[in-house]
């Protein structure tokens, strides 16, 4: 007989004096460990618990150096340490590159969904023939129909989309970076004034022939600061148009190589609508998805096999590491700021005319929360 959680019983007897809808439209809510070792039925379940470690036998669950991906154990407290407190959940092949350990060791300490059998594993309390994995109070994300650009990359998620994406857009023509300049000025045009382009952190539109070194001028601003990684103005990461914007000089150099998060209380006369402390900077409202899904577009196309590893983390302090921030606030602002028609027409232009990749954040927003759950 399957074991129902006690919030799936209350509901049951609920629906049965006609209290709530009935039983059919409801889910059952998801066993806790301590459930799911009572009930080594043979019953198909969900069981939601903390990753603590992978099995390697009955009494035996190691919390580093994991030898592969085919196993999690779980319990209903993430510093649990007791076998016998723990599930043991198997991890069929088409699930291991993203739920793996040895993939993926920062899921220890998640809590995590698995849907499987209640039967044994390694002669112990087990969820076997796993079927579906989710991040707690979350649902595998339905199917996405995928432009033809994005074949390699549909139906993926976490760290195999990531790394599906990265060989799809890495198919890139590169620029001199004095090629940046003419390219600039056909990606970031005025669709009001065909001589102009839009400033990204100031919003003004500004005469094309007006770029250079001047106070007045604009010049090349990397969002993803260069020194960030230190590759500088070099053909790839210096290059990319994908995270270079037309800005005033001068709001330029006071930007530097800050991060990005929310707050500040410094301001230039010249960025109305931008924020800035001594080590991050708040763009206006209307370009925070804008610099967002820029900083991921360098995070997954820029990886260990392209000569510089960029990564986003949680920090403004990143100096001259390859990293950028802040990642809670970037993703924040990504779902508040979706792709507007300028930045779908950049992302066209950029594909169509220049470096022959797209930002795949662009075309789908909705991957951020994939990759970076």
């Amino acid at each position: 007989m399957a074991r129902w959680s006690p919030l799936a019983l209350v509901i049951g007897l609920l629906a049965a004096v006609g209290l709530y809808g009935s039983t059919a439209a409801v889910a059952a809510a998801p066993l806790t460990v301590a459930e799911a070792i009572a009930g080594q039925n043979g019953s198909s379940a969900t069981v939601r618990g903390y990753v603590v470690g992978q099995p390697t036998a009955t009494n035996t669950v190691i919390t580093s150096g994991y030898p592969n991906d085919y196993a999690l154990a779980l319990a209903d407290s993430a510093s649990q340490t007791s076998t016998s407190s723990m599930i043991y959940v198997q991890i069929p092949s088409a699930f291991r590159a993203e739920w793996g350990l040895r993939t993926n060791p920062s899921l220890r300490g998640r809590q995590i969904d698995v849907t499987g059998t209640l039967s044994a594993y390694f002669s112990h309390a087990g969820l076997t023939s796993s079927t579906a994995f989710a991040f707690a109070g979350t649902t595998t994300p339905p199917p996405v129909t995928c432009e033809a650009y994005y074949t390699g990359a549909c139906g993926k998620s976490g760290a195999a989309l990531k790394s599906a994406l990265n060989t799809i857009i890495r198919d890139q023509t590169k620029l001199s970076y004095d090629a940046v300049w003419n390219a600039l000025k056909v990606t970031d045009e005025d669709p009001a004034n065909v001589n102009n382009v839009i400033l990204l952190y100031s919003g003004t539109s500004r005469s094309k022939s007006l770029n250079g070194g001047d106070p007045d001028d604009w010049n090349r601003e990397h969002v993803w600061a260069q020194s960030h990684g230190g590759f500088g103005i070099s053909a790839g990461p210096g290059t990319d148009l994908h995270h270079l914007r037309p800005e005033d000089v001068t709001v330029n150099a006071v930007r530097g190589n800050l991060d990005f998060d929310n707050g500040g209380n410094l301001t230039h006369p010249e960025a109305p609508g931008n924020t800035y402390d001594t080590d991050s900077w708040q763009p206006r409202a209307a370009v925070k998805g804008d610099v967002a899904r820029m900083l991921f577009y360098m995070a997954v196309r820029y990886e260990s096999g392209d000569g510089i590893n960029l990564e986003l983390n949680n920090t403004t302090s990143n100096g001259s590491s390859p990293y950028h921030g802040k990642l809670s606030v970037l993703k924040q602002w990504n779902d508040a700021d979706p792709p507007d028609a300028f930045e779908k027409r950049r992302n066209q232009v950029i594909f169509d005319s220049y470096q022959h990749n797209r930002n795949p954040f662009i075309d789908h927003p909705e991957w951020v929360a994939s990759i970076w759950p």
